[in-house]
């Protein structure tokens, strides 16, 4: 039985006092939105008393990361496993939360995974492609500039590149979710961001100007995994899944 497991069912088996305590401990966070408030651009700011519309955060709020497994016998025996179960129990809950959350607003899994892997795909075929025109409407504004000098870094080394993708993709799954607040006196004004793990069959080959394969070979199969983080928001009208980042383990 994994950790996660573990966590599962120690969250099933709370008091109901317990999970009150929990979910408030978590909507008082959400509630300050964050420490560090998120501010719109610096140009946007510059537009003195005319009312901006934030786009995106411009972050990864609590970027994913896996928990190191712990031993049974310290996580129920020891103050130090309490703590870390308490820990545990949070973060699934915020995930939990930020899903139920989305799911008022015609949420589905199976939906959404398949324009996660549509977006997957068409976000390196663009990258493989260096078509920065047409990468700008998938991504966010800040993760745009970070994938643009990714290309410009690409075409110094290699002249052309080519991608595929096999399908059906081997995995798909959230590792976590969270929302983000933007202000203060609205608490409906929210941005949600689901973690996904990608694990898919890839072929690549690099070009140099004269046409020479310098890396790759597109006859053979890789296995790539990928962790990326997609972003809506929950209050603009015709919003939709954007690419916001990466995480690299």
């Amino acid at each position: 039985m994994g950790q996660s497991t573990f966590v599962l069912t120690r969250a099933s088996a709370l008091t109901l006092q317990e999970k009150k305590n929990a979910e408030f401990l978590i909507f008082s966070n959400w509630a300050r939105f964050m420490t560090t408030q998120v501010k719109a651009p610096p140009q946007a700011r510059q537009m003195g008393a005319f009312q901006v519309t934030m786009l995106s955060p411009g972050i990864v709020y609590e970027p994913y990361a896996p928990r190191v497994p712990i031993p049974f016998w310290k996580r129920w025996f020891t103050r130090s496993g309490w703590t870390r179960t308490k820990e545990d129990i949070i973060l699934e809950l915020k995930s939990a939360y930020a899903i139920a959350k989305l799911r008022k607003f015609g949420y589905s899994k199976k939906e959404f995974y398949e324009e996660a892997i549509k977006l997957y795909k068409e976000i390196n075929f663009l990258l493989a492609h260096g078509d920065k025109k047409s990468l700008r409407k998938p991504v966010t504004e800040k993760m745009y500039s970070t994938l643009k000098n990714d290309i410009k870094m690409r075409e110094s080394m290699w002249s052309k590149v080519y991608w595929e993708m096999i399908e059906p993709v081997v995995k798909i799954r959230t590792l976590r979710a969270r929302l983000i607040g933007v202000d203060r006196k609205d608490v409906n004004k929210v941005f949600i961001q689901l973690t996904l793990e990608f694990i898919t069959k890839q072929k690549f080959e690099a070009y140099d100007l004269n046409g020479n394969v310098v890396a790759g070979d597109k006859n053979k199969e890789v296995l790539v995994r990928d962790i990326w983080v997609f972003e809506k928001s929950l209050f603009h009208k015709g919003s939709y899944w954007r690419l916001c980042g990466k995480i690299v383990l």
